[in-house]
């Protein structure tokens, strides 16, 4: 049986001031998958989790959240089905975590009432889930980068699990935390969340994603199980460098390996 379709993206092409970033990409996303979005700076891959989030109008094609136009929905109702983590975020002032947290929120509560005792339990629940606990009390400006992007994460658990997409969300976390945000979403996937993290770390993605997709150069130049599609030629093409492929030593998944010098340009 064919997991529910989440996402739908059919021959999107868009940019920023009439300067065309993303073409004719199709994409769908599955209850269930948990996708590395992959590719070289510049590729696309934060304007494509732009437009998947309606911040971003398609200049053509058409984008489906639970086969809804995009288009069509309030930007309350895409909050009720889409959750996000940014690769970036300036950290509002005057606020703490947990009610940073609590922002999350906002598209499951009335326009002229507070917070519940149910979206209480979720900002808790998700502060948990984020091993960002022991943050709650803090200002929000006082946090690391790497504590800042756990936040992030807790506060679109809060908001919802249903799709979630992450741009560079470990990007700041220290090895450790990474390997715990990463087993977060592994184990949010196993309970049925749809997952599309956008990712620079190709042996992260490698370890956790099943299904990679790759951009270059504003269009999709690959996509299936990163068993099939994680080789050598394949890297080597789409990063431009020398890359060897080897397997993990407790996994098995591949991994990248760089060749020092092999992109180097002749000195003189």
């Amino acid at each position: 049986m064919t997991a529910e379709t989440m996402i739908r993206v059919t021959n999107l092409s868009c940019g920023y001031g009439g300067k065309t970033v993303l073409r004719d990409i199709d994409l769908t996303l599955r209850r269930g998958e948990l996708v590395g979005l992959c590719g070289p700076n510049g590729a696309g891959k934060s304007t494509l989790l732009l437009a998947l989030t309606g911040l971003l109008a398609p200049a053509s094609g058409r984008i489906e959240l639970g086969g809804a136009d995009l288009r069509q929905l309030s930007t309350r109702e895409r909050a009720r089905r889409v959750s996000c983590v940014p690769q970036r975020l300036e950290a509002p002032a005057g606020y703490t975590v947990r009610e940073l947290v609590l922002m999350g929120r906002y598209a499951h509560t009335g326009l002229l009432s507070g917070y519940g005792p149910q979206d209480l339990a979720a900002a808790e629940a998700a502060l948990r889930d984020a091993h960002a606990h022991d943050l709650a009390d803090r200002q929000a400006t006082e946090l690391s980068g790497g504590e800042l992007q756990r936040v992030l994460l807790a506060r679109a658990l809060a908001q919802g699990r249903d799709i979630l997409l992450l741009d560079e969300a470990a990007s700041a976390m220290d090895m450790g935390r990474r390997v715990e945000a990463y087993d977060l979403l592994a184990k949010l996937n196993g309970t049925g969340s749809a997952i599309l993290t956008a990712v620079h770390d190709l042996n992260l993605a490698a370890l956790y994603c099943p299904r990679l997709v790759f951009l270059k150069a504003g269009r999709l130049v690959l996509d299936g199980p990163t068993a099939q599609i994680f080789t050598e030629a394949n890297l080597k093409d789409i990063y431009e460098t020398d890359i060897r492929v080897a397997a993990h030593p407790v996994t098995g998944a591949p991994q990248a390996h760089l060749v020092p010098g092999a992109a180097a340009a002749p000195l003189g």
